[in-house]
């Protein structure tokens, strides 16, 4: 995406009506996701849906762009984050190449990453059969309507934090991962552990009206708002640029350039997919703030636990009722895990800054408390051939109760996520994909994966991996020590 910000120039924006609203297809009637739901239909029934797990970073790039090659229809696409990188721009030149050949691409994407990207802005909104809106965004704008949702929403602080694409309204990814190298294995400096679910059948029409709802909302506004002038090249020029550029590109070697024929992986799905029911949940856009549903609803799923609550969460920031909640869990005898980064795997010190001081509090609750390990062994399976990184962090949001019932989406245990950003997830109801995912949760609380926050003896903490014990809360260097200390004094609301 970002080669195409020097092709344009922009002007004053401009007035413009308020856009339309739109509302997702109806489901597809043919092609390759209308004869999968079909096929496993006919094995579960209408009302179920099938769900396979996203954990390895490889294949989430290649079932995002299975999707978009497969789609005949229509794409809704909505992430918080899209970067310009190798990874970025694939995913971006097969959107394209999809709204060429006729398919109707919607995309919602945050504000944040483009602040000043107007020209890629309206380069890719010039595209035939593509749509773009931009959550909250920053610039002022003359329509009454832009006006009031930027008067109305916090400018800077609320963002839409939900990852989400739905192909043909019968097939869609809902998870952690945004668009960019380092969620799926690419980059060279370090890479997230993160989770995403594929959902086939109802759950892709669930996931459409969570679409629907940003899309018609005056919080998010068309990218008709912003002037431009002329694109100097062609977008077939544009293109042809592109796909030189990514030809070139080693990080890319596993990853097929152009649009493929994935009959062949899609044959094997009815087979590979859990059957479940679910609810696809989300903070709503009412008509002058924010409504932070998920702060509800996920300690409310997390209290339905009777025997276990198993818990893979990157950013952490506990509040008292989070601890009174788990407190009474424990009380009734359920075990409850969470797992966690360390300062060692953050990729954001601040947050550990405001973390730290809760370890002792949650260890007091009874909770087990784990922190992963920047050299996880588990990191040979999250750089994606022929990337090599430096470390592995956690960017996973993600719960199983019981061992029946799943949560995967967007929400951190933070203030942001409490109180400011838009988030998203889904609950499913499935023994087999919960026992999937709790099997992946305790194999990351291994000692060869993450160490175990412990208070010794003497009422002091210690991580405990094996037969290595530290005194001193695990980093991967004196700076980032310094980080975390300076980090104290700024309020843990803004990271």
């Amino acid at each position: 995406m970002a080669s195409v910000c020097s092709c344009t120039t922009t002007t004053a924006p401009k007035e413009v009506p308020e856009p339309e609203p739109g509302y997702a297809l109806e489901p597809g009637k043919d092609g390759a996701f209308a004869d999968l739901e079909a096929a496993f239909a006919e094995k579960h029934g209408t009302r179920k849906s099938g769900f396979l797990l996203l954990d390895n970073n490889a294949e989430s790039l290649h079932q995002r762009l299975m999707l978009i090659d497969e789609a005949r229809y229509s794409l809704d696409i909505q992430y918080y984050l899209w970067y310009g990188d190798d990874s970025g721009e694939l995913v971006f030149k097969r959107v394209m190449d999809a709204a060429g050949r006729g398919v109707r691409v919607r995309l919602i994407t945050d504000d944040v990453l483009l602040a000043s990207e107007d020209e890629t802005i309206a380069v890719i909104d010039a595209y035939p059969n593509v749509e773009v809106r931009l959550f909250n965004p920053w610039r002022q704008h003359s329509s009454q309507r832009n006006v009031k949702a930027t008067q109305t929403i916090e400018r800077f602080n609320y963002r839409m934090h939900n990852k989400l694409i739905v192909a043909d309204n019968r097939v869609a990814i809902l998870g952690g991962r945004n668009l960019g190298d380092e969620y799926f294995g690419l980059n060279s400096t370090f890479n997230f552990l993160d989770i995403d679910v594929l959902g086939v059948g109802p759950v892709a029409r669930e996931s459409s009206e969570l679409f629907d709802h940003f899309w018609n909302n005056p919080a998010v506004v068309s990218a008709s708002a912003f002037g431009h002038d002329q694109s100097e090249q062609s977008p077939a020029e544009i293109a042809s640029a592109d796909l030189e550029r990514l030809k070139k590109s080693e990080r890319l070697q596993h990853f097929p350039i152009e649009r493929q024929n994935w009959d062949e992986i899609l044959k094997s799905f009815v087979q590979r997919l859990h059957p479940g029911t679910s609810k696809v949940v989300y903070d709503t856009l009412e008509e002058d703030a924010i409504s932070q549903k998920m702060a509800t609803i996920i300690p409310e799923f997390s209290e339905t636990a009777k025997n276990e609550l198993l818990v893979v969460n990157a950013y952490v920031i506990p509040n008292e009722d989070m601890l009174k909640g788990a407190r009474d869990l424990i009380q009734k005898g359920v075990k409850i895990k969470i797992l966690t980064n360390s300062l060692a795997s953050q990729d954001v010190p601040a947050v550990n800054s405001h973390y730290g001081p809760w370890r002792k509090a949650i260890l007091d609750t009874g909770i087990e408390l784990y922190e992963l390990r920047p050299d996880a062994a588990i990191k040979a399976q999250t750089d994606t051939p022929p990337i090599v990184s430096g470390f592995i962090g956690l960017h996973s949001k993600a719960s199983v109760v019981d061992r029946t019932g799943v949560y995967i989406g967007s929400f951190n245990l933070d203030p942001r996520a409490r109180d400011f950003n838009t988030e998203m997830g889904v609950l499913i109801d499935s023994p087999e994909l919960a026992e999937e995912l709790a099997l992946l949760v305790e194999e990351l609380m291994q000692p060869q994966n993450s160490w175990q926050v412990k208070l010794n003896d003497e009422g002091k903490l210690i991580w405990q991996s094996g037969e290595d014990i530290r005194t001193r809360q695990p980093a991967q260097s004196f700076w980032q020590r310094v980080q975390d200390v300076f980090f104290k004094l700024f309020p843990s609301k803004y990271f």
